[in-house]
């Protein structure tokens, strides 16, 4: 999901790409959206963007005209208007021909040059949201970024308020307090200040000053004294400066904001230096949960007391999927490899439930006592057929009972 940094870089790309562009006509909405249409008509306009927080306003500036017969038709705006943008979980702005325009493209301001090219708000899972003749959002803090002593200010003076009883982790993402910060730079922060996510947020928080005495430090260099800071010893401020959560809050996303270009970039789409600058987020070795609230918190060390119990998180393996394989044609021969090793082991099951069957059927033969019985009264029987079987082989001996009947035959015909 597009942060604080993300949308104040969308902002510089509109500034950088829109510079000297004019645009014209109508301002155009694709079908789908749900958004509002945006009742701007104009012949000749610019475009600029700020940033605050993770809101955008773009600012439609009709230009004068020098030619003094000339007077803006029935229905053209002659007065500039704000639209203000929230991205949502995949917002982000293209500049391209026409031609080229991206498939999601759902709010597009045409320029009037040939061939014509296209300012385009493109979101795929339609989560982000534009409100024409907008301002701020009203219940949200100041930024982070660049309104960096009002942020802490809001957030110092309203510590004692229910919303900091909530673990640190979630109180970071209520934009009403921390306007800016959404999942991968509490990550960041929480990681490096070496802070469980699941403490208290008011435990985190007690004792930082509305103040920051690091900007202090930076007068006292230009030989601006303050009772303040002379006060403190070295120690202290070091001490400060590192358990600071506030300024972190601060300097963190722009460091992100520093990388240019590397970390928003859609027109390349090269995110490998922001990776390599991730130290906790998705990062491999890291622990994972969601918190009460659904959103994946990774960290490292003991999560707190706070912790959601029995918290499950799948997210690790879908990635390691992805990042594993992007091809679909290999993901259909996986499935079928894995049909099949699911039909052999369905074979395998039946041959082995078949054999049970065998052995209760040669038991009863082997160990019941009838069949015992009647192969010990019909041995002699066996015998007497394996005796006969013997005299039709040549080898074979002839027994006491046929001698006697052979000399019994003879005499009788003697006697004759």
């Amino acid at each position: 999901m597009p942060e604080g940094p993300e949308l104040h870089l969308a902002s510089l790309f509109v500034n950088r790409k829109c510079d000297g562009v004019v645009f014209t006509g109508p301002v155009r909405k694709s079908e789908v959206s749900k958004s509002p249409d945006v009742p701007f008509t104009c012949e000749a306009y610019r475009i600029t963007a700020t940033s605050r927080g993770k809101e955008v306003k773009l600012t439609l500036t009709p230009m004068k005209s020098d030619d003094p017969k000339r007077r803006a038709k029935s229905g053209e705006a002659d007065q500039p208007i704000d639209v203000v943008f929230r991205f949502g979980m995949s917002g982000f702005f293209r500049f391209t021909t026409e031609d080229e325009l991206p498939k999601h493209a759902h709010l597009r301001f045409y320029s009037t040059e040939k061939p014509c090219r296209v300012l385009s708000f493109v979101d795929a899972r339609r989560f982000g949201k534009w409100v024409p003749s907008g301002t701020w959002q009203a219940d949200r803090g100041p930024c982070i970024m660049f309104e960096y002593q009002r942020f802490r200010e809001n957030v110092v003076s309203h510590l004692s308020e229910r919303a900091f009883d909530r673990p640190i982790c979630e109180v970071l993402l209520n934009q009403k307090y921390f306007n800016g910060i959404g999942n991968y730079l509490r990550a960041e922060i929480l990681f490096r200040l070496n802070i469980p996510p699941f403490v208290a947020a008011r435990s985190v928080l007690e004792g930082l000053e509305s103040e920051d005495f690091c900007e202090d430090e930076k007068a006292v260099k230009n030989g601006i004294t303050n009772a303040k800071t002379s006060d403190r010893t070295q120690k202290e401020r070091v001490k400060e400066e590192a358990g600071d959560l506030l300024r972190l809050c601060h300097t963190v996303p722009l460091e992100v904001v520093n990388q240019g270009g590397k970390g928003y970039d859609p027109e390349k789409a090269d995110y490998t230096d922001f990776r390599a600058w991730l130290q906790c987020y998705y990062v491999d070795g890291m622990k994972s949960i969601r918190d009460h609230n659904g959103r994946t918190m990774w960290f490292t060390g003991d999560p707190g007391p706070m912790a959601p119990k029995d918290s499950k998180s799948p997210k690790a393996k879908k990635r390691a999927k992805k990042e594993v394989d992007h091809d679909y044609t290999a993901k259909k021969k996986g499935a079928r490899s894995r049909s099949q090793s699911k039909t052999k082991g369905k074979k395998v099951i039946k041959q082995e439930t078949k054999t049970p069957k065998k052995e209760k059927v040669a038991r009863p033969k082997e160990a019941g006592s009838k069949l015992r019985t009647k192969t010990e009264t019909n041995t002699p029987q066996h015998e007497k057929r394996s005796t006969g079987r013997g005299k039709k082989g040549s080898s074979a001996q002839p027994t006491t009972a046929g001698a006697q009947r052979r000399s019994a035959r003879v005499t009788r015909q003697n006697s004759k």
